[in-house]
């Protein structure tokens, strides 16, 4: 890449940065993670909601979003996922 390429309009992007970004790119909220991690420690809807001083439906919302952000059928498969790929 030169000087000449990037004022002919030609693009260029760092390949650490752009490869960091990849890596970094967790969809999850934090709330969301919040759940998957308390849901990875066995806690119950209840128990989350409880502990994150939210309404049972609200940790369902987030918990639901997770799981299909995640592609997967359960909140345990979407925890997992979001461990396998260290966003929690």
């Amino acid at each position: 890449m030169t000087i000449n390429s990037l004022r002919d309009g030609e693009s260029w992007i760092d390949p650490e940065v752009s490869a960091r970004a990849i890596i970094d790119d967790c969809p999850l909220t934090n709330r969301e993670l919040d759940a998957l991690r308390l849901t990875r420690e066995g806690y119950s809807v209840a128990d989350i909601a409880s502990t994150l001083f939210l309404a049972q439906g609200t940790v369902r919302n987030y918990l639901s979003s997770s799981i299909g952000k995640t592609q997967t059928r359960s909140r345990h498969e979407a925890a997992r996922v979001a461990h396998t790929n260290e966003w929690l």
